[in-house]
């Protein structure tokens, strides 16, 4: 029996408290009747709970250390240089604007995406499905796509890709997408491109990304941006409308709603980097509610020393360094030890340093990814790192850390037979078997 299709929705940033809430409101129509045909629950994205890492693990149903792709901004060991991804518009520019648009448009998907790691859309393309993505940044495939543009370079992506007007693998009469984006023009594009598409049932399975809940959040605080959901609830609705109605939709289409991380209230900033401003050949890539500490030479202290330089630091949460093999997290001078052994994970030491959703898995995974820092720096309650460029989110909302409220998402999911989604890792594999494909290896786990 051919499975239904299926449409993935992913809205940047909206907390699990903002869409239960929300559900019943006459502002929320389809996010409503969705809820009302599936099942709503919560899952636990990765860590740091950010952007091009919670999406990579989306795509690739793999943390960091799988994926690769470790922090909004973070050392290139190889290029011996920052690669910024474009934490804010202040950091883009100290890091080169050019070099970040390459970064973030080319460089994440083709360079920095880990080589062992799958993307549905290179794994359903290989099995003859047709797929195709709106906007989503981690959009690795197996087609080739020219630019709009002649600053950029072709890229491969799914079979229908269109990204902010910069990629489109057809005409489709979508607006520009960064016209107002205060506005919500980055999502009418994305809605438009999706009503292009279901139009034409042009699609097995469609990744549909909404970004602009995200950046109002930053901006107004969590669970503020009411106006913003109901921006996002319509444009959902557009794909609804454009099958011909909700039960026409849901015959054609199986659905997943979910966010890609949380967000918690900026109380208070600092300025990681003065810690380690007098120690040689130490770098401090922060941005949001995480940072991570590299050691660039011989001459740099050890992992160990680094972390200790932050016990007292109040914006540190967590600190998590690898020692002779073993994860340790580390706050206020007290440890937490995790050694692997045959019968699975040894620990030592004091275990609520590491009690948040998931914790233990993200935490080490997040210190195995090749490209993270010597240290990784979860930030505590309330506390934001400033960004390469001094910008920050102060009275509004920010992500990144380890708490809760970065790490719970909402999940929903409709006509999804036996899906269990207890983290955003799990999606992958949910997608690839409703098609009957087998998901990679790494991707094997047991549900939370």
């Amino acid at each position: 029996m051919t499975p239904r299709k299926l449409v993935l929705v992913v809205i940047d940033g909206l907390t699990p408290t903002m869409l239960e809430g929300s559900l019943g409101d006459s502002s929320t129509p389809t996010l409503t009747a969705l809820a009302d045909r599936g099942t709503l629950g919560r899952a636990t994205t990765t860590f740091p709970s950010l952007t091009p890492v919670c999406l990579s693990s989306i795509a690739t149903g793999a943390h960091p250390d799988v994926h690769e792709i470790p922090h909004l901004v973070w050392w290139h060991r190889g290029e011996r240089r920052l690669v910024e991804y474009g934490s804010s518009f202040g950091a883009a520019r100290a890091a080169g604007l050019g070099r970040t648009l390459r970064d973030t448009l080319v460089g994440m998907n083709s360079e920095h995406l880990g080589k062992d790691a799958v993307t549905v859309f290179e794994a359903l393309a290989d099995a003859g499905v047709r797929t195709a993505a709106v906007n989503f940044t981690a959009y690795r495939g197996r087609t080739r796509h020219r630019p709009t543009v002649p600053f950029l370079v072709p890229v491969l992506g799914p079979e229908r890709f269109f990204f902010y007007n910069l990629f489109q693998s057809e005409r489709t009469g979508a607006p520009l997408s960064f016209r107002n984006r205060a506005a919500g023009s980055i999502d009418a594009y994305a809605a438009a491109v999706g009503r292009w598409l279901v139009t034409r049932d042009g699609f097995d399975f469609l990744l549909f990304y909404l970004s602009d809940y995200d950046y109002a959040s930053h901006a107004e605080g969590p669970d503020a941006s009411s106006a913003v959901l109901a921006r996002c609830d319509a444009a959902v609705g557009d794909l609804v409308r454009a099958a011909g109605g909700l039960d026409a939709f849901l015959e054609r289409y199986a659905v997943i709603v979910l966010s890609d991380h949380g967000q918690t209230l900026v109380t208070e900033i600092a300025r990681l980097g003065d810690r380690f401003r007098h120690e040689p050949e130490t770098l401090v890539a922060a941005s949001n509610r995480a940072a991570h500490v590299y050691r660039l030479g011989p001459s740099a202290p050890r992992a160990r020393a680094l972390a200790e330089r932050l016990d007292g630091e109040p914006s540190a949460g967590v600190v998590l360094f690898r020692e002779e093999g073993a994860t340790v997290a580390r706050r206020e001078g007290v440890e937490l030890r995790l050694e692997d052994a045959s019968a699975g994970t040894r620990s030592s030491g004091d275990a609520a340093i590491l009690d948040q959703p998931d914790a233990i898995t993200r935490a080490t995974a997040a210190l195995r990814c090749p490209n993270a820092g010597d240290v990784v720096v979860s930030a505590s309650e309330g506390w934001e790192f400033e960004d390469l460029g001094g910008r920050h989110h102060l009275g509004g909302g920010s992500h990144g850390s380890l708490v809760a409220g970065d790490s719970l998402v909402p999940v929903m999911t409709v006509g999804l037979q036996g899906a269990v989604l207890g983290s955003v890792v799990d999606v992958a594999p949910a997608v690839l078997a409703h098609f009957g494909v087998q998901a990679p290896t790494y991707a094997v786990r047991t549900a939370a």
